[in-house]
């Protein structure tokens, strides 16, 4: 991509407050952008080559949502823990494995998407997310769901295509959370904590193509009460 398509984007992006650079073959985060870190509210840089998030990323104070699917990012630099205002962080197929602890600092962010990475632990510190609403962790390598996920304000998260054989019974208590999204994974219908069914306000619950019928669902304590919670929530919105 020339200089000059990327310093008219810019010009347009100092405008609107908005930069997107899709598909580009982009192997790097543009320098460039640094002359906006006052301007932008929102970055698109999805479909390209980028390996490294540059530690630059917390001059960005203004940004509500960075997106980076489909590049080639190992890790997040702890910087972008400066992002005060970010609401959406998504970066969806990549190849992180962690994130630092830093995320735990971004109290305005309601969507996390990391799914189709390389995560093989249910990420921590979590919790200090006040405001999340979605946490998107399907397809990556995480084999069990801890105790700490009952500190999460989520209303859904997913885990679909994941490795998990044990979930915390925990999760029940995880005061917000509505979706829970477990298909395909290794679960036995013992590993099912039937507190799901009996204590929390989970309203939908997907457990296809795990290791059992999903039917047998119906013979555990508390799946009359799952259904009046599921039904109500479906007469909701229907």
């Amino acid at each position: 991509m020339g200089n000059s398509a990327l310093k008219s984007h810019l010009e347009t992006s100092q405008k609107t407050g908005v930069f997107q650079l899709t598909g580009k073959g982009l192997q790097e985060f543009p320098e460039e952008l640094q002359r906006l870190t006052a301007n932008l509210r929102t970055v698109d840089l999805s479909g390209n080559k980028i390996e490294v998030l540059p530690a630059a990323i917390g001059n960005f104070l203004q940004l509500k949502s960075l997106t980076l699917n489909s590049n080639r990012l190992t890790g997040l630099p702890s910087e972008i823990g400066k992002l005060k205002k970010l609401e959406t962080l998504s970066l969806n197929g990549n190849q992180i494995q962690q994130l630092p602890p830093t995320l735990s600092q971004i109290k305005a962010l309601r969507t996390l998407s990391l799914a189709g990475n390389q995560i093989s632990e249910f990420p921590s510190g979590l919790g200090t997310l006040r405001q999340l609403d979605l946490l998107d962790l399907s397809r990556n390598k995480i084999q069990s769901v801890p105790a700490e996920v009952s500190e999460l304000q989520a209303i859904e998260i997913n885990l679909n295509q994941n490795q998990i054989s044990v979930v915390s019974a925990e999760v029940s208590r995880c005061p917000r959370l509505k979706v829970l999204r477990l298909e395909e994974n290794c679960l036995e219908l013992s590993s099912i904590p039937v507190s799901i069914l009996t204590e929390s306000q989970v309203s939908l619950f997907s457990v296809e193509g795990n290791l059992f019928e999903v039917k047998k669902l119906r013979e555990l304590e508390g799946y009359e009460k799952y259904m009046e919670r599921f039904t109500a929530t479906k007469k909701k919105f229907t």
